[in-house]
């Protein structure tokens, strides 16, 4: 049997999708110096984690400019999708399917027609059956299979990650604002599901591994499954975080709410074919959810002295 191998450059051009986000932020600021980039955006995105990198990247508005022109004026190796919406607070089903379906097959079409390399998509590990959000993201890799014989395709199927500064609205990054915060209590459930927490630099130097084995790999379809594989119950994780913040108030409810029809209670990963590229996890979860909570404590202490200096009749100290 005779495998078709791509070579691709050690400096490539790389196309970013969901760059302004938590998970695309930390992505681009490893790739910046060692290869070009090409952020895709929307004109409304906030870019407030990539202000500090927007000079020495090109962004596009995808709401102001086709897919294809971006193709067409660029030669690019590499397509990383990153952009990704999670489907909270009753986002129609629409909007879901936009980012994590549609957008992503506009580029997979366009990147087999323009001769691109590798096309690395950001998935879940959650089974599609759980939410419209998993099943959107499983239909693509679905989809991305049918393509698996023109151009190299890979599957990072994310455990839960997390970090400093991630969206508020996630489940690490809002348990550590309330502890932090101190509010009186914060309701839970029982909070005996298993999961997998795996540190943002960990995640970001996983698919740093998989595009160095773009390099070499032949075109076919790759699913890499990232996580630590190791689980911790929530309620151990909670009671961990609020340890490490040092909180002795807040009431941790747990019992509260109830579990999902759909909970899974145990969420497992394997990490070989990871492990094959030489990659592992170095963060402990304690370490890294202690740097966490001190930096976003530390933004926090920040914002609340800006605030105090605008207070009239405030005076900086000289």
């Amino acid at each position: 049997m005779v495998f078709c191998q791509i070579i691709i450059s050690p400096n490539k051009m790389i196309l970013l999708t969901g760059g302004t986000g938590f998970l695309g932020s930390n992505l681009l600021a490893r790739l910046v110096g060692k290869h070009s980039v090409i952020v895709l955006k929307r004109s409304f995105s906030d870019t407030g984690r990539i202000k500090h990198l927007l000079k020495k990247v090109r962004t596009y508005d995808i709401d102001r400019v086709p897919v294809k022109e971006v193709f067409d004026a660029n030669k690019i190796d590499l397509v990383i999708h990153c952009a990704t919406n999670y489907g909270r607070s009753s986002v129609p089903f629409t909007e879901i399917t936009g980012a994590n379906l549609i957008l992503p097959l506009h580029l997979i079409q366009e990147s087999r027609e323009h001769g691109v390399a590798a096309f690395i998509n950001t998935d879940t590990i959650l089974d599609k059956g759980v939410s419209a959000y998993s099943l959107s993201k499983s239909q693509f890799v679905d989809w991305m299979k049918q393509f698996a014989e023109s151009l190299i395709c890979i599957d990072m199927a994310l455990e839960h990650f997390y970090g400093p500064f991630d969206d508020r609205s996630k489940f690490v990054a809002k348990i550590i604002l309330d502890l932090l915060n101190r509010v009186e209590r914060i309701e839970l459930t029982p909070g005996r599901q298993k999961r997998d927490f795996i540190y943002i630099e960990d995640i970001v130097s996983a698919f740093e591994r998989v595009i160095d084995f773009t390099r070499s790999a032949a075109k076919s379809f790759y699913r890499f499954e990232v996580g630590t594989a190791q689980t911790i119950e929530i309620r151990d994780f909670v009671q961990m975080a609020k340890t490490l913040a040092g909180n002795t108030t807040t009431h941790l409810d747990f019992g509260a709410l109830p579990y999902r029809g759909n909970e899974v209670m145990e969420s497992r990963v394997d990490i070989s074919a990871l492990l094959a590229l030489g990659w592992k996890p170095q963060t402990p979860l304690q370490k890294g959810l202690k740097e966490t909570i001190q930096l976003e404590e530390k933004a926090l202490n920040e914002i609340s002295h800006n605030r105090r200096l605008r207070v009239p009749g405030n005076k900086p100290l000289s």
